[in-house]
């Protein structure tokens, strides 16, 4: 039995609700630009996912009415809402409040620093990042992974670069759909992205552990899974293979396959809003490379260039 905050609600109790949240607290200028914060949230939050509103009013309990209402700036949604919002986006509910808040040791880590002279800035940022690169060279090994939007030609570009470099190629979705017995899109309509995001977690730690020496080509939305995209970064070398959202649409239509867009008429819309979503995730990786105008040779030969002093 669901027990979703919106399940139980009685059709009267969803419009007194709704006609609450466009109601404002105060009429302050301050709660204002405070919901509609909150609905930038939830609209990026949404788009990082690359789901519709559709999906996350099932995936949530929430009516999609209500979601319109917030993610517009209008809506005034409790902490329980938000709560069920936040679970269906797999991330915490502090990623959809406005709050600077820090973690506890950061904020130790901050006060430190404070007690020291600007001057001795410099020095201790270059330690900290001799100690990072000095970690992560050790872990990567020679797993070279290639992150980026769905259209982007990772695995493309990643069976060329693994035949060139004599790694074996290794597909993500692949490992999932073996290990679970089904194709991505039966398994996400039988049990739902959150086990989805589980296998791929599971699938990501077994290549690891069987392969020092790998080319793996992730799914595009792999950084919607905070963990999941922590250990990859942590494990392997990452590559940001992009492009330009119209040349991202022409190669996924050449697939035959719109997802995340299916059935949106504004998927071009979607496609921007979830590249804008994700970039700030995707910069992450140690490199970029820009595919936009270029031919499969060109952009193979490119990251060939970027991952060779990694392999070193």
């Amino acid at each position: 039995m669901s027990n979703k905050p919106g399940d139980h609600l009685s059709e009267t109790q969803e419009r007194r609700r709704e006609k609450a949240a466009q109601e404002p607290s105060n009429g302050s200028s301050t709660s204002m630009a405070f919901t509609e914060e909150v609905g930038r949230l939830v609209r990026r939050g949404r788009a990082r996912r690359g789901i519709t509103r559709r999906q996350l009013a099932a995936d949530s309990g929430i009516s999609e009415r209500y979601l319109a209402q917030i993610e517009g700036g209008y809506g005034n949604p409790s902490l329980t809402v938000l709560k069920a919002v936040a679970d269906a986006l797999e991330s915490p509910i502090t990623e959809l409040l406005p709050l600077n808040e820090r973690h506890e040791r950061l904020n130790r880590i901050i006060d430190l620093l404070n007690r020291l002279a600007p001057s001795e800035w410099p020095a201790l940022e270059e330690l900290i990042e001799q100690r990072i690169v000095q970690s992560a060279k050790a872990e990567r090994a020679h797993r070279i992974a290639l992150v980026g939007l769905r259209g982007a030609g990772k695995s493309t570009l990643g069976k060329i670069l693994a035949e060139w470099l004599g790694y074996p190629f290794v597909e993500l979705n692949r490992v999932v759909e073996q290990e679970y017995g089904a194709n991505i899109s039966m398994l996400i309509e039988m049990s739902g992205v959150s086990t989805f995001r589980r296998y791929e977690r599971a699938s990501l730690e077994k290549v690891i552990a069987d392969h020092d020496k790998v080319v793996i080509a992730t799914a595009g939305g792999i950084v919607s899974s905070p963990d999941t995209y922590a250990l990859l970064l942590r494990r392997a070398h990452t590559v940001w293979v992009k492009a330009t959202p119209q040349e991202h649409m022409s190669r996924v239509m050449a697939q035959g396959d719109l997802r995340p867009m299916s059935e949106n008429r504004e998927a071009m819309a979607d496609l921007v809003a979830i590249l804008e979503a994700r970039s700030q995730d995707y910069a992450q990786a140690e490199a970029q490379l820009d595919t936009s105008g270029l031919t499969v040779e060109q952009s193979a030969e490119g990251v060939l260039q970027l991952v060779q002093e990694w392999i070193k």
